[in-house]
């Protein structure tokens, strides 16, 4: 998940987390049960926040390495991704003492061992269709600079290459085109189309259809790859 440094908006930005939360609601499995262990405990879940908070009582981007650190996570896993969609973190590089609560009580996490324990469980949604597309949907709010619509390309391509890098065998193609395209970023719509785009067609593109509703963008990209085979 890569950290972007950004000040922590003030209350103003409650009306986009309220959005983003009711869009985006986590798929939450079972808890498993842990035998003979201590019960969830919500006093020790806010303990456990407080040794990363700092005096914004938020846990900012310097904690959140050490965070990694502990939980023996690289920052750029997408593991960290997974973890914030079920936290509902509405800024990257930022778990709010609200955000930490909800999610680790949903996650039954009151100690660093606990969310160790919970890892495997978080990496194998990414293997439910369902689940990976509301942590794709997610990354684009979550990724963005909130003054801005879009996202930034340098960004787009990193959080890309985060999601469908290692699945997407057209992903170093695609990466290629938007290396070289016009475009300074990506808008919803293309954010959205991009995954269907790359669960759909295939390969070859040869069940690309060039009247369907696909956005500009990916009608420029199938044209330029074409164009890169023919010659």
């Amino acid at each position: 998940m890569p950290v972007k440094k950004r000040k922590l908006p003030d209350a103003g930005d409650h009306e986009h987390r309220c959005k983003l939360s009711s869009l985006t609601r986590p798929h939450i499995r079972p808890v498993r049960p842990m035998g003979g262990a201590k019960p969830f405990s919500s006093k020790r879940c806010l303990a456990w926040f407080h040794e990363y908070a700092g005096p914004d009582k938020v846990v900012g981007p310097e904690a959140m390495e050490k965070f990694c650190e502990d939980i023996r996570v690289e920052p750029e896993n997408i593991i960290m991704l997974v973890l914030a969609w079920h936290l509902e973190a509405a800024n990257m590089g930022f778990f709010t003492k609200d955000e930490w609560l909800r999610g680790m009580t949903l996650l039954q996490c009151d100690c660093t061992e606990r969310l160790q324990s919970k890892l495997e469980d978080l990496h194998r949604e990414l293997n439910d269709a369902a689940a990976f597309r509301n942590i794709y949907r997610y990354a684009f709010d979550f990724s963005r600079d909130k003054n801005q619509r879009s996202l930034d390309m340098d960004t787009a391509k990193s959080m890309l290459a985060l999601l469908l890098g290692r699945t997407w065998p057209l992903f170093p193609v695609f990466h290629q085109f938007l290396e070289q395209s016009k475009y300074k970023g990506l808008n919803k719509d293309q954010w959205y189309n991009v995954l269907e785009f790359s669960r759909t067609i295939k390969p070859d593109l040869s069940n690309y259809d060039e009247d369907g509703a696909w956005p500009v963008l990916l009608d420029e990209f199938v044209e330029w790859r074409k164009s890169r085979s023919a010659s």
